[in-house]
């Protein structure tokens, strides 16, 4: 009874690690006898993602219970899917202080991973805080149209545009409005991307994105890469391109 306890519980630190920081050791923090030896159970894990609340651990040393556990606690299953119904929201990259409760002075969100990008060597690069791969040459496709930006993604494969990757046409897709903007450094300028980023040729302008603007179906959002402007645009415009592959 106390074997399985410990390892569901276990489990479910484990698939939570790259959602939450985690730090120490898996391992009990005592004996079973021991009164130090508590753990969360994985109804603890669950309402605390689930309402930010934090629960008290047992107190004493474990004791063997006289039956099974209710019907009322959660599974490993209910802990995932509450886990893969949520979508964090990443820190913007500004750290500079203007006023107290400002984003600089906050930091929320989630950590960027260090390092952010890997460069793949094959003409690609993996930013490892949304897990898109990205091409590393932002300006192989050059000034296009909104509907030609989306035919030279559509059709890219490897063999172009630096790419030795193995990718094939329909692999790769012009980025949505929210993909383009998470390479955005809210802490930096000209370009606005994270600092030691391996992409080469990125334009001082905007980029397309795969997003129509709601509010007119001739225009669509761009992101302009000096400063993570957003902006609504006419599609028979000419701006640069930046093709990605992967997501959800």
């Amino acid at each position: 009874m106390f074997v399985s306890r410990f390892c569901a519980a276990v489990a479910g630190v484990m698939l939570l690690a790259p959602f939450f920081a985690y730090s120490g050791t898996l391992d009990s923090p005592a004996s079973p006898t021991g009164t130090s030896s508590a753990m969360y159970t994985l109804t603890d894990i669950y309402n605390r993602l689930d309402t930010g609340t934090a629960t008290a651990k047992r107190t004493g040393a474990f004791t063997e219970p006289s039956s099974g556990p209710a019907a009322t606690g959660k599974t490993l299953d209910d802990v995932m899917g509450l886990v893969n119904s949520r979508a964090p929201v990443a820190k913007t990259g500004q750290t500079t202080l203007s006023a107290t409760g400002d984003d600089g002075d906050l930091e929320k969100g989630v950590t960027w991973p260090n390092p952010r990008f890997t460069n793949n060597g094959n003409g690609t690069v993996t930013d490892n805080l949304t897990g898109l791969i990205w091409l590393r040459n932002a300006n192989a496709a050059g000034t296009k149209t909104w509907a030609d930006a989306l035919s030279y993604c559509n059709t890219l494969a490897s063999g172009t545009a630096g790419l030795t990757d193995g990718s094939v046409a329909g692999d790769w897709r012009l980025p949505n409005v929210k993909e383009l903007q998470s390479l955005i450094d809210y802490g930096r300028s000209s370009p606005a991307l994270p600092s030691g980023h391996p992409f080469t040729s990125v334009q001082s302008g905007y980029y397309w994105s795969s997003t129509t603007s709601n509010s007119s179906t001739t225009s669509a959002w761009d992101v302009h890469m000096d400063y993570g402007l957003v902006s609504e645009i006419t599609k028979t415009d000419t701006y640069s391109v930046w093709p990605v592959r992967g997501g959800q």
